[in-house]
């Protein structure tokens, strides 16, 4: 799945899409704003690296697991109402080499959420951190496209 493809799918469904990213850093978003008049469907996003970002900017629970289901979930819902946006992907992960909130190392969690209809999957991708930020990436990219056509 490409960007481009995303640019397909946004202009034909009239979605506008946004990205809150922690493990991809910015890099989600540097993909998408590249992407085939990207300005016509892409909001922007919010890199929330830090915990205190992801609390202070997306509302996640200050009890709340950075790497979660509940904490991606949370990042994309929140997104949606600071962007105006109707298709979000929201990221968070333990890219390596060490693992993070403990998690073991290439552990990620994506939300989805397309006009109220969300998706949260965990994977475990393996390699070094920058395959496991590439797979991350991509994957995110395949969930929110079969969001958006769903």
């Amino acid at each position: 799945m490409t960007a481009d493809q995303i640019a397909a799918l946004a202009r034909g469904h009239g979605y506008t899409v946004a990205v809150a990213e922690s493990l991809t850093g910015g890099s989600l978003a540097a993909e998408l704003a590249a992407a085939d008049d990207s300005s016509e469907w892409f909001a922007g996003g919010v890199v929330a690296y830090q915990t205190r970002t992801k609390q202070r900017v997306l509302g996640v629970a200050p009890d709340c697991p950075v790497i979660s289901a509940e904490c991606v979930s949370t990042m994309a819902a929140s997104l949606t109402d600071l962007m105006g946006a109707d298709a979000v992907i929201a990221i968070s992960g333990a890219g390596g080499p060490a693992g993070q909130a403990g998690q073991p190392p290439g552990t990620v969690v994506i939300a989805t959420l397309v006009r109220g209809r969300e998706s949260v999957e965990e994977h475990c991708f393996p390699g070094t951190p920058g395959q496991v930020l590439a797979a991350a990436r991509a994957h995110a990219l395949r969930q929110l496209a079969a969001q958006m056509r769903g």
